[in-house]
């Protein structure tokens, strides 16, 4: 089947991209959106700019739409992609879902009207288990963005391993973070993986603290052979 998979360069779209090659799908596309409000409801955006270069790291063709990332407005925008897609024949999105309702079910419903199947394969996923396989998989996964308790400016830039997820774990029996964060916690964003044909170095980046939350932005990077 010919697929495209709903891109942000973070561990579940990616994990999304690695699901669809697993299964022999022919993921023809990546679609990236490109929120200007770092508030979007739908759509990630701590180092939305780095999508070019991860499809390029994994030699895959990318599609990029820009959006005002207005609540329910910014739905119509993702229409145009998936429109896009539709015209160069792609048959289904692969999507990194977990447990957003909100997301999901706005995704399914443009689906729906473009005749477009929706594929959401960790949807429902135990969190643990999933980011344990993450990790063994071998997916270079860092912490780009902070927005909860327990999660201070050391967790910015940090790598995601099994002493992070030991640590996580601690402060999910002490504050109830989601493991996956999938209640906003935490953003990520992946470097390197058994998908990845390069690597991705970090050249220059910055901390950006806001009281209680923060990111992580990469400002410079260069892929290099592994």
């Amino acid at each position: 089947m010919k697929v495209a998979v709903l891109f942000s360069g973070g561990k579940d779209s990616t994990m999304a991209v690695y699901n669809a090659l697993e299964n022999g799908e022919d993921v023809r596309y990546l679609l990236s959106m490109k929120s200007a409000n770092d508030e979007s409801y739908m759509f990630h955006v701590p180092n939305i700019h780095l999508t070019d270069l991860l499809a390029e790291a994994m030699d895959i063709p990318i599609i990029s739409v820009q959006t005002d990332g207005v609540k329910e407005a910014e739905l119509e925008d993702l229409k145009r992609g998936f429109e896009k897609l539709k015209s160069l024949g792609i048959e289904a999105i692969y999507t990194g879902a977990l447990y957003s309702v909100y997301q999901k079910s706005r995704i399914e419903k443009l689906g729906e009207e473009l005749n477009l199947k929706i594929i959401s394969p960790y949807w429902h996923v135990d969190e643990l288990e999933y980011m344990r396989l993450i990790v063994s998989l071998g997916f270079e996964v860092i912490i780009s963005g902070v927005a909860a308790y327990g999660l201070d400016e050391k967790w910015l830039g940090r790598k995601v391993d099994d002493e992070c997820i030991d640590d996580l774990i601690k402060l999910n029996e002490k504050v109830g973070l989601n493991l996956a964060f999938e209640g906003g916690e935490a953003e990520t964003l992946v470097l390197d993986g058994p998908i990845f044909k390069k690597k991705v170095r970090i050249l220059k980046d910055k901390k950006q603290w806001y009281v209680d939350s923060g990111l992580y932005i990469i400002e410079e990077a260069k892929l290099e052979e592994k």
